[in-house]
């Protein structure tokens, strides 16, 4: 897909929001990426998950982070036709949990919807090489860093781009005294 093609399907199903958002790193932007809205049509979130899928090889399961990466997770499995599994927060911790297991020495692709500081992804792969396998590779609909975060893996976006973050105390738009909403899926 075109970058221009990208875009046309993220403003045409309310993917690329505008305003003032508090993201799950607790930085603030004037931009959100609402990637949930993508599965809300599975032709379009397969799309999606194909050309996330066509990038890597080799592959023996994927995992993804509670709640971005469930579904993306589950897409890409399906592409790369291997199982799929996810983490989640268990007293502030990602863990596997639900009987999940990674077999040890499997190669793992670490998949989430939006990467800005990729701290959950680094989470996930912590605990997929704790267990004995393999990280190989990180994949993400949307690398809001536009390619600056390092897992220590190759790392693929359907998208790159740079949406440019605040500390909280570096906001203008906190400054400016508009509002902020969170609207991601962790409470911070």
């Amino acid at each position: 897909m075109t970058r221009e093609k990208i875009l046309k399907i993220f403003k045409d199903t309310g993917v690329m929001l505008e305003g003032h958002f508090l993201l799950t790193s607790g930085r603030h932007s004037d931009r959100y990426m609402q990637c949930a809205k993508l599965f809300q049509n599975a032709q379009i979130s397969g799309m999606f998950a194909k050309e996330l899928a066509d990038k890597f090889s080799g592959i023996d399961l994927v995992a993804g982070p509670a709640v971005g990466g469930i579904i993306l997770a589950y897409e890409v499995s399906r592409q790369l036709a291997v199982p799929n599994i996810f983490a989640e927060r268990e007293n502030g911790e990602m863990t596997f949990r639900r009987g999940f297991r990674v077999p040890k020495g499997a190669r793992v692709l670490v998949v989430e919807d939006v990467v800005t500081t990729g701290g959950s992804v680094k989470e996930v792969i912590a605990l997929v090489n704790k267990s004995g396998a393999e990280a190989v590779g990180v994949g993400s609909i949307v690398d809001r860093s536009n390619g600056k975060v390092d897992f220590g893996v190759p790392f693929e976006a359907v998208l790159c781009m740079e949406v440019v973050s605040y500390t909280p105390e570096e906001c203008p738009l906190c400054k400016s005294g508009v509002p902020a909403v969170k609207p991601g899926s962790r409470n911070i």
